[in-house]
């Protein structure tokens, strides 16, 4: 009859792999502890004296769920925000103040690192009026805004202490012997209209969107100085359609831009090569237009927002204020090709905004007339989105950026 001594004895090896096995198993059951809530930081329209500047929120990217958003910065009209990169030491966050009067201007905010509030450091002139971007460099360096109204395009140092400098370059769009004619909508391309300021992902070139002239033009930057070069000018080669925002795919070949104006989607080739020691970022239409409304709602009554590309390069997801729409279209993984897949209505009244979160598990949009963000469930599979599964009350929110 075995004791446990004997057993011991007889069988040590067996013994102490029973031991290390139920140690192990018992490590396994250990709970692990969910991921920490993500700090959101909302830019609202000011200009209907309900909202009142940033909101500050966290979300849970396990549940899905935003907390109610509190007033985090007064500050007029935060349409667009940026922030400083990671590693960069302290962050700071960037807000345009898009108010239509040449006196607009680009504000600075320092962030708590421990809880994610934000107070003002600094303000400076966005030189136009109506800056509807700003885009940070990857070093930390440099900043760049497009003046919607203004017709012009900024660029600042990165000071020290987190503020922008003054501006270091101006460029004006109304130089149509560089940057091209007006496009043929009298209504809406009354002057240029540059709409975006959106940096390459090898944190060399600038591209702006010009809703005005139907062209994206294209610089070199000097991220140390804040310095733009001479611009190249490219055309979507179909008038009237207005350039809003570019967005590049993971790949860095593709570049896809949606058209304000006509509510359609352009596909472009890109290549960064140098000419003269001199580097150059160039496009190439691929002039394979598709639209991001249904075939019969009018087109007159919409207008084309957002767009952006999920991590693994797969699907493109759109926004439509009028059809009120967020649009899935699957990308070719050999020709870059959009292929409908969903439309599916925002939730609410013109999504002028919308963002995938860090785990692309969730879209959360902002509903500038119908005062509310609404979150979507995304499919990792079909690219398909499910929702709203929360909506959550703010007064015209404009920009969402998360932390």
């Amino acid at each position: 009859m075995f004791t446990r001594r004997r057993f011991l004895v007889v069988f040590p090896a067996f013994a102490a792999s029973a031991h290390a096995q139920s140690r192990w198993h018992l490590r396994k059951k250990k709970p692990v502890p969910p991921p920490a809530p993500l700090t959101v930081y909302i830019g609202t329209d000011t200009s209907k004296n309900v909202s009142k500047g940033i909101y500050q929120s966290h979300f849970d990217t396990t549940r899905g769920q935003l907390t109610p958003p509190v007033l985090a910065a007064a500050t007029a009209r935060p349409s667009f925000l940026a922030i400083t990169p990671v590693g960069q030491g302290r962050r700071f966050l960037y807000a345009v103040n898009a108010i239509n009067e040449p006196a607009a201007t680009a504000t600075t905010f320092a962030i708590d690192s421990k809880t994610g509030a934000i107070k003002q450091t600094g303000q400076v002139p966005s030189d136009g009026a109506g800056p509807a971007y700003i885009s940070v460099d990857a070093t930390g360096h440099s900043a760049f805004v497009a003046n919607y109204f203004g017709s012009s395009v900024a660029s600042y140092r990165i000071q020290q202490d987190g503020t922008l400098s003054m501006p270091v370059d101006r460029i004006d769009f109304k130089d149509h012997a560089k940057f091209g004619g007006l496009g043929p909508n009298s209504t809406r391309q009354d002057i240029p209209h540059p709409h975006c300021a959106t940096i390459s992902p090898d944190n060399r070139f600038l591209l702006v969107c010009d809703l005005g002239t139907d062209h994206i033009t294209v610089f070199s930057i000097h991220p140390e100085t804040g310095r733009l070069s001479d611009p190249h000018v490219f055309t979507n080669e179909h008038p009237g359609s207005g350039p809003r925002h570019v967005a590049f795919h993971p790949n860095g070949r593709w570049v896809y831009g949606i058209n304000e104006i006509d509510s359609t989607l352009d596909h472009y080739l890109w290549t960064a090569t140098r000419f003269a020691d001199t580097p150059q970022g160039l496009l190439v239409n691929t002039n394979t237009p598709v639209k991001t409304i249904a075939s019969d709602f009018p087109a007159d009554k919409n207008t084309a927002a957002e767009l952006a590309i999920s991590s693994d390069g797969l699907f493109l997801y759109a926004s439509n204020r009028g059809e009120d729409s967020l649009v899935v279209f699957s990308i070719g993984p050999k020709n870059g090709k959009l292929t409908f897949v969903q439309r599916i209505s925002c939730g609410g009244k013109t999504p002028r905004h919308f963002t995938l979160d860090p785990t692309t598990q969730w879209l959360l949009c902002g509903n500038q007339d119908s005062a509310s963000m609404t979150i979507f469930h995304r499919d990792a599979a079909s690219g398909k989105l499910n929702g709203p599964t929360q909506t959550v009350p703010l007064d015209s929110p404009l920009y969402t950026l998360f932390v």
